[in-house]
């Protein structure tokens, strides 16, 4: 099985010849390029810094408490050409009900401005936001962003006391809202025409209905927005989401048989929102080895990723090894550890594929692609498992 290793960065030229592959120029990682997006202005630069956070900080770029920074600081920096993106935080104006304030923010969506700015939302609540119109009754240059309060009440269904927040006007919009249909026998109060107001207590009843309830949870969805101004396999949370609840409420007869009345949403979930990214800027070195191993053009990108995360591309990596990337192979390699561009573990199986496999990058890619085929069913079936699991 092959597990996850430390990068490695080398100040080396490998050069390999082997009796089935031709002689193939690669150059291990010495430093990774950084594009950095910020101010207004692209700054490229080498660096050996682990992280995201760690390169700012020797470059001396400030990140406010309110700026954005994707992906996050503490992403390790693994891959050559790889992007950063700074959001400077801007003023934004919110309004809740009576109450208007201002701060600054670089939340990428209304309901993760409101968030960062500590204010207590519900999941009923509604967020929007507009730019300014109005210097004057806004007070605002820049966005404004305004909260729609849903109404507390609660739902007495069949005898059991349901807490919910609502936007509908009336007891029959609730009702129509929370998908409730009624049966004959069943009685509302009060009235369908009612208007809802905070704390109102709706009854749903049935006269002689013995009934159970399940509580059961709402997976929290996960929304994903692709983006090109970010390396390919990096992530960036821009809305924290929540799971949600519903009730399914069941009619028990005599003989115990159960008959579902209706589901009831008490706490709708809230969506994740993840921008992937989707950039690919890999070294003509990189990818001439890839081709020489008959590697897909199509399949660079997942390759790159896999293979930066294992070793950092030193075909000569024991794992758990940190420094430069050796010249040459080690004397001897422990069958315990992974080995080589992909950490195959034991680095032996790869002599099926070359007797020159300790230190040929060609030889090792042809084994991780049939690792991969085998295990995964293709470089992209390789590649998820590695971004949900941290190995392959």
């Amino acid at each position: 099985m092959v597990f996850v290793g430390a990068v490695v960065i080398s100040i080396v030229l490998l050069t390999v010849l082997s009796e089935t592959h031709t002689t193939t120029t690669f150059h291990p990682y010495t430093s990774y390029i950084v594009i950095i997006n910020h101010d207004g202005e692209t700054q490229t630069v080498p660096t050996k810094e682990p992280t995201v956070g760690a390169l700012l900080s020797k470059l001396n770029i400030y990140v406010s408490p309110h700026d954005r920074v994707e992906p996050s600081l503490d992403t390790p920096i693994v891959q050559d050409n790889f992007r950063v993106n700074i959001y400077r935080a801007t003023p934004v104006t919110i309004t809740d009900g009576t109450t208007t304030w201002t701060t600054d923010s670089a939340g990428a969506t209304p309901r993760a401005i409101v968030q960062e700015a500590g204010v207590p939302l519900y999941p009923q609540d509604e967020v929007t936001a507009a730019p300014a119109s109005d210097l004057v009754s806004q007070q605002s240059l820049g966005t404004y962003i305004t909260i729609t309060r849903a109404v507390p009440i609660t739902l007495n269904n069949y005898g059991v006391e349901l807490p919910l927040r609502t936007h509908a006007a009336t007891v029959g919009a609730l009702l129509n809202d929370l998908h409730i249909t009624l049966r004959t026998s069943d009685t509302v109060i009060p009235a369908a025409s009612t208007p809802i107001t905070a704390g109102l207590q709706v009854f749903i009843n049935s006269r002689g209905t013995k009934i159970v309830t399940q509580v059961t949870t709402i997976p929290m969805p996960v929304q994903t927005v692709q983006d090109s101004s970010l390396t390919f396999g990096t992530t960036a949370v821009r809305q924290q989401g929540s799971a949600g609840t519903q009730v399914s409420t069941y009619e028990v007869n005599g003989a115990g048989q159960q008959t579902l009345l209706q589901t009831v949403v008490t706490v709708p979930p809230v969506p994740e929102i993840i921008a992937q990214g989707q950039a690919v800027s890999i070294p003509a070195d990189k990818e001439a080895v890839m081709a020489e191993a008959g590697i897909s053009s199509s399949d660079y990108a997942y390759v790159d990723y896999i293979v930066s995360h294992e070793s950092g591309w030193c075909p000569t990596k024991v794992q758990g090894e940190v420094g430069t990337c050796p010249g040459y192979a080690p004397a001897s390699i422990p069958s315990y550890l992974g080995y080589g561009l992909g950490q195959a573990t034991p680095g032996s199986k790869m002599a099926a594929f070359g007797s020159d496999w300790e230190t040929n990058p060609v030889t090792q890619l042809e084994w991780a692609t049939s690792y991969a085929d085998a295990r995964y069913g293709s470089w992209a079936g390789a590649y998820n498992h590695w971004s949900s699991y941290h190995n392959w």
